[in-house]
């Protein structure tokens, strides 16, 4: 089914706004009269993610659980009379400006290559008839693990769409982010992020499979809630680590290719008894690397049942399985994060825990009780003050509605 993004215009804006991003809205429109003299034209929105099961596994092919979140980003945008496009960070308030013709990478002002990224892709669905006027403004921790990058592409792709009067499915709005990420940024990343700012739903989980693209929600029970626990630790991949990452999964499926006698296109293919029987026939690290993102699509599909059967507790376990799988074969935590979950494990009401996205810094998504949350929020705390000698940031995260204007 294709979803199109026409598809939000009429529906009421506090349908999908709370307060507080009612305010961001309110203070983006506010600083782009201020800079531009004018309101503007189109405003659109989208939301971060936690990703919940399914670590690395968008990019073999296999299954992802992820979630939009209640922070995100906002864009607006009017059109100009010329072929200029400037282009304002709401937060820096720092201004770039170039040819709507000619989206080049910048080497100063790297924030604006998202948005440079998915304009070069639009152009290619349509070549732009005008320049504009836009800016963007977002309450997503940047360097939390939580896709700041991604929510800044699909709300910058919905908007500059619909100016260029270009209607696209939603998959395929999701793609140009990608893309941008691929070809602008620099980080070969695979669309989990993507998807989920734009797929997401309330009070449900995104399950992606990455082979079909067959992307439903999956109800996510009411009497537990997320915690986000960012912990300001390095988070930068495009220093290589993601790519790397990326690498030695295709290494090793092009191994697993020659030794099975099935198809094998991805590591999606490659079961865990597999991976059992083969791993000491590869080099060590590349059967590590390997055997994260196989063990993952397991864990996404036991994952499934479990709340179809409202077992929390079960899903729990899993995600703690996959924090240790991160850790030991992919090697993509860090102690920061390490800290968060340890600590979870010993408090009373949290279920399971595990690093949120690329990792290797970042936030860590923490599955609790809800009546837990506030008391279990401040343990965390406490537990990572004791370590590193100040607290983690923490906050509760609730399953929310997918990228969509709310100005057209």
């Amino acid at each position: 089914m294709l979803f199109f993004l026409h598809l939000y215009d009429k529906l009421p804006l506090p349908f999908f706004l709370s307060n507080a991003m009612q305010t961001l809205q309110n203070e983006l429109i506010a600083k782009f009269s201020a800079h531009f003299g004018r309101e503007p034209e189109i405003v659109s929105y989208a939301p971060g993610r936690i990703e919940v099961l399914g670590n690395h596994t968008d990019y073999n092919e296999g299954y992802v659980l992820s979630a939009a979140i209640n922070y995100g980003t906002f864009f607006a945008v009017s059109k100009r009379a010329d072929n200029e496009v400037h282009l304002l960070a709401g937060d820096l308030m720092e201004e770039v400006a170039f040819d709507v013709r000619q989206p080049i990478a910048e080497k100063e002002s790297m924030w604006a290559n998202y948005v440079k990224g998915c304009l070069a892709g639009l152009s290619s669905v349509k070549a732009p008839q005008f320049g504009f006027d836009a800016a963007f403004l977002g309450n997503i921790p940047l360097g939390s693990g939580l896709s700041s990058s991604a929510a800044l592409e699909t709300c910058a792709t919905l908007a500059i769409a619909r100016l260029f009067d270009i209607t696209l499915p939603k998959l395929e709005i999701a793609k140009i982010g990608q893309k941008a990420e691929h070809t602008f940024a620099g980080v070969k990343c695979g669309l989990l992020d993507q998807v989920s700012s734009i797929y997401g739903e309330e009070n449900a989980l995104v399950l992606s499979d990455f082979r079909s693209f067959d992307i439903k929600p999956i109800a996510f029970p009411e009497d537990v809630c997320f915690l986000m626990c960012n912990t300001h630790a390095k988070h930068a991949l495009v220093d290589g680590a993601y790519n790397e990452r990326r690498e030695s999964c295709e290494i090793a499926a092009r191994f697993f290719a020659t030794v099975l006698d099935h198809p094998v296109s991805a590591l999606r293919d490659v079961s865990w008894n597999e991976w059992l029987r083969f791993r000491d026939s590869m080099d060590d690290r590349i059967a590590r690397r390997a055997a994260h993102p196989i063990g993952e699509d397991t864990r996404v599909l036991e994952g499934i049942d479990c709340l179809r059967s409202g077992d929390a507790a079960s899903f729990g376990k899993l995600m703690f399985d996959s924090h240790e799988s991160s850790r030991v074969y992919f090697e993509n935590s860090c102690p920061e994060l390490d800290t968060v979950v340890n600590a979870a494990k010993s408090i009373p009401g949290i279920l399971g825990a595990r690093l949120s996205g690329g990792g290797f810094g970042g936030s860590a998504v923490v599955l609790v009780n809800k009546r837990d949350a506030e008391t279990a929020a401040e343990a965390i705390r406490n537990a990572y003050a004791h370590q590193y000698g100040s607290p983690c940031d923490t906050r509760i995260i609730s399953c929310s509605q997918g990228a969509h204007l709310v100005k057209a």
